[in-house]
């Protein structure tokens, strides 16, 4: 591992650091990041890693499973070139300017150069400490740590921009945390992530200098943004460039939310510091996939009150973040009006987007003006029962034309969680809306068998189901990492049926409905 990666700081040689040494918290001005060392840790060991971010990075198979791979990864250890770091940075959180927040449990080591010339961010998540921890000890939990490792993976395979897991480490230390903020802390083993994307860089590292008015800073950080990830933007210094590198954001940002409904992927704290500056899903904090439809649902205890974060509300916080981007980047532009005109982009670029993807979904070779009233109607027979999202579109591509109104409900029996929910009334309206859909069906030139193929593509059979990711963390805590490593295989592959494992497709059993874990999740972690 050490002769095979190569660093290459540039983020630190072209923008200015803090020049205070110590770590420990404060305010830090005038620059774009803190040097700062991982906390080493007592008795680390491996409990996953993945082969296909490795060799994204040029890290041989075999070194994964070395005594130096864990000792970097868990923060005992720095291979020649790296040169540790946390970034600077504030944000909006719930709505609200919070001013300075930073990476606060997150350290990069560097960026790993690839022989093909690509460029990683490796950064470790629970290292300890660093200027912008605030109160809190920068550790991670195993919990949290072991969601976020899968879920990056998970997230690739569907499809889904986002940053990557290397390895998943536990140090061999406790961590206090208090899950559900009531008063009971309690001991919990502590993690580490290695995290991977080309840049870690955030809405949030343009607004705080913003802010503070360090407007030679913002525009030193933005130079640097686009010069090393969107040079496509055009020359740098031009204030058409700064337009067409903020249009570009909005275009991905769009993509990414599009994406992000597809799969039935709900972040659960959309803070414009959990923004990627590159359109990638990125802070795997307390997430959840929508087990039944619910347009209103959000995993975060943290949010329950006011939901801002549901489901359902995603595409519209999204274009809220884009507007606090713009805002940030005003100063170098000087004029609204650009701005404005880009951020408008974003509501039709998501509904051209999302109009095809819903299209797609179901199966149709293009979506057309009148399908609208298909989708309305979809909307409707989801929300009639309890009805889960990622096996009602599988069972969806099973039905055809031909069959009797009964036979096509069949197809869809174990996306419902009650049969007694299914009345007359309610099955009335599925026969009614299955029948609208085959019919439109029926007006492309396609097989059954090539409808069904094209929907299995694009609508997932396998994804982390919050209480299957718990029953791995359950399983991890007593030291048994297989089921980690089985739910990631699983999830390499998750539009194709794998025989022997229909119970990672298994909608979510009647215990885990309001367990801590699969239902809900703080912030806590």
């Amino acid at each position: 591992m050490q002769t095979q990666l190569q660093f290459d700081n540039r983020f630190l040689e072209e923008l200015p650091g803090d020049p205070e040494p110590d770590n420990f918290v404060r305010e830090v001005r005038g620059a774009c990041y803190s040097r700062v060392q991982p906390t080493p840790v007592r008795s680390p060991t491996m409990v996953a890693f993945s082969p296909e971010t490795a060799n994204l990075l040029g890290i041989e198979a075999t070194d994964c499973s070395s005594e130096t791979f864990l000792q970097v990864l868990a923060g005992n250890k720095l291979l020649p070139g790296m040169d540790p770091f946390a970034m600077c940075y504030g944000g909006h959180q719930f709505g609200n300017w919070a001013g300075q927040l930073g990476d606060g449990r997150a350290i990069n080591l560097g960026d790993v150069v690839t022989s093909e010339r690509a460029r990683y961010a490796m950064q470790l998540k629970g290292a300890g400490p660093t200027p912008y921890s605030r109160t809190a000890d920068g550790l991670a939990v195993l919990r949290s740590s072991l969601r976020e490792f899968l879920c990056s993976e998970a997230m690739h395979h569907l499809g889904v921009p986002t940053t990557r897991a290397l390895s998943l480490a536990l140090t061999g230390q406790e961590v206090v945390r208090d899950i559900l903020y009531d008063g009971h802390p309690k001991a919990e083993p502590g993690a580490i992530v290695c995290r991977v994307a080309p840049t870690f860089l955030r809405f949030g590292n343009f607004e705080l200098l913003a802010s503070r008015r360090e407007s030679e800073l913002l525009r030193d950080l933005a130079d640097y943004t686009i010069k090393n990830h969107f040079p496509e933007s055009g020359p740098l210094g031009k204030t058409s460039t700064y337009i067409e590198w903020f249009r570009t954001v909005v275009q991905l940002t769009a993509t990414l939310i599009v994406q992000w409904m597809r799969v039935g992927f709900v972040h659960g704290v959309m803070n414009t510091d959990n923004m990627s500056i590159l359109g990638i899903t990125i802070d795997y904090g307390p997430y959840g996939w929508l087990e039944n439809y619910d347009l209103n649902w959000t995993p975060n205890t943290t949010d329950a009150a006011g939901r801002r974060y549901r489901f359902g509300q995603q595409p519209a916080i999204a274009q809220w973040n884009l507007l606090q981007f713009a805002n940030a980047i005003y100063p170098l532009i000087g004029e609204a009006k650009p701005l404005e005109t880009a951020l408008s982009e974003f509501a039709s670029l998501y509904e051209s987007e999302s109009q095809q993807m819903m299209a797609n979904k179901l199966g149709l070779l293009e979506f057309r003006p009148r399908d609208k009233e298909l989708l309305d109607g979809l909307e409707n027979v989801l929300s009639l029962a309890e009805t889960d999202m990622t096996l009602f579109y599988r069972g969806l591509a099973e039905a055809t034309e031909e069959m009797t109104p009964t036979a096509r409900l069949n197809c869809l029996h174990d996306a419902f969680y009650t049969e007694s929910e299914l009345t007359d009334p309610v099955t009335h309206e599925i026969f009614r809306w299955l029948g609208d859909y085959l019919q439109r069906v029926s007006t492309d030139d396609v097989s059954d068998q090539q409808r069904r193929d094209r929907m299995n593509q694009v609508n997932p059979l396998y994804v982390l189901r919050n209480y299957r990711a718990q029953l791995a963390i359950d399983a991890a805590g007593k030291g048994d990492f297989s089921a980690v490593n089985e739910l990631l295989d699983v999830l390499r592959n998750p539009y194709t049926e794998q025989p022997h494992r229909g119970e990672y497709a298994a909608k979510r059993p009647e215990w885990a409905r309001h367990r801590v874990g699969c239902s809900m999740l703080s912030c806590s972690s």
